[in-house]
């Protein structure tokens, strides 16, 4: 999903400083999440499956699936806003969740002059192949300091 056509903010952080901000994150460290692929508007991470972020039938666990939705939508819209905080959204859980690695895509649908509006899908990678296991939206704040 292109991001083009949209009016997105000057403010918005540089990779490097969302990556710092993230070796500043203690759970995204402890799940091992890695910016993917970083544009205005557009970010991707990555988090390894491995036995620590699983539930007891040996899928990825649903917090760990909340993790990833919440951080695209929120490293998108800090690509485009600068600081901010998730305050709220909602996550569907589609399919179990196995293989090498989680992938979470977010885009920016819409930034205001208070808040940005993202939507993230979270994808399962097994053999180079890309499942869908989830799918969210986010309503995303403005941190004014």
């Amino acid at each position: 999903m292109a991001v083009t056509g949209l009016n997105l903010g000057e403010g918005g952080l540089p990779r490097e400083v969302l990556e710092a901000v993230i070796r500043k994150t203690p759970f995204a460290l402890l799940v091992g999440a890695k910016v993917a692929h970083y544009e205005p508007g557009k970010v991707e991470l990555t988090v390894p499956i491995n036995d620590s972020v699983k539930q007891h039938h040996g899928f990825v666990h649903g917090a760990v699936i909340g993790f990833v939705a919440d951080s695209a939508c929120a490293w998108a819209a800090a690509s485009v806003a600068g600081d901010v905080v998730t305050s709220e959204y909602k996550l569907h859980l589609l399919a179990p969740a196995v293989g090498e690695a989680i992938l979470g895509r977010g885009y920016v649908v819409k930034e205001s002059s208070r808040q940005v509006v993202c939507r993230a899908d979270v994808f399962a990678l097994k053999n180079g192949t890309e499942r869908l296991v989830g799918t969210a939206l986010a309503t995303v704040a403005k941190i004014k300091v």
